[in-house]
């Protein structure tokens, strides 16, 4: 059990490589409300303010450093990456339209589940799959 618990407290952030931070950036504050946490001065990389675990935006050229033997890469022609963030939402079709008015691709519209929960699909301008959840 303590294995477990130090591990949870070593969780601290994800990190997507996107195409432009600044899209990224944009796109979650005007349809989420998250603010950047920080921001390295080389425009690099930054953090979302989303509480105990970040979600961390690196350029591609940082990640092409970081993974010299590559990487795959999100781009919103391909098929996305079998990850996704979930954002549990208040109203998950006022967020679908939202997100796609702000530069978002609507991939799935809200649908209810057959466990009760209404759930959507988009994608962030740089490709970064995203579910919008009601609260179960």
């Amino acid at each position: 059990m303590y294995y477990f618990a130090t591990l949870l407290h070593m969780f601290s952030h994800v990190i997507f490589y996107v195409e432009s931070i600044e899209s990224a950036l944009s796109f979650f504050e005007k349809v989420f409300g998250i603010s950047p946490k920080f921001i390295h001065e080389s425009g690099q990389y930054a953090e979302l303010d989303t509480g105990a675990t970040s979600i961390a935006l690196a350029s591609e050229p940082l990640g092409d450093s970081n993974l010299p033997n590559g990487y795959v890469r999100s781009r919103k022609k391909e098929p996305p990456l079998g990850c996704e963030l979930v954002f549990t939402v208040d109203d998950v079709q006022k967020f679908f339209n939202l997100a796609v008015r702000e530069g978002g691709e609507g991939l799935s519209p809200p649908q209810e589940k057959p466990w009760g929960q209404t759930v959507a699909y988009i994608r962030d301008p740089n490709g970064v799959l995203i579910e919008l959840a009601s609260p179960m």
